[in-house]
């Protein structure tokens, strides 16, 4: 049985190594850009308007974008609802977590 302290010879590394100021910082998804875009659309609505996105205009499913401005709604601390059609997904600020 061999002790890792035992061993004299280095093996090869597997993984490549980067510099730590070059390591990625935060969360900056595939999605980032719609969901600033959608979020900043969302702070102007008037209350009782939604958004009204066409499905066609997001760069990915409704779902992974839902997914995606749910969790940036989150660490705002905002409320949203959804809804979608065919053709569009709605989304609009609630009183209470939805």
């Amino acid at each position: 049985m061999s002790n890792y302290e035992d061993d004299p010879i280095p093996t090869p590394s597997k993984f490549q190594s980067i510099l730590q100021i070059d390591v990625p910082k935060g969360r900056d998804g595939k999605h980032k850009q719609i969901i600033v875009q959608l979020l900043n659309d969302i702070d102007q609505l008037s209350k009782g308007s939604a958004l009204k996105i066409p499905l066609s205009a997001l760069p990915d499913t409704k779902e992974n974008i839902r997914a995606a401005l749910s969790r940036a709604a989150r660490q705002k601390n905002l409320n949203l609802a959804t809804s979608s059609n065919d053709e569009f997904l709605y989304v609009w600020k609630t009183e209470e977590a939805s």
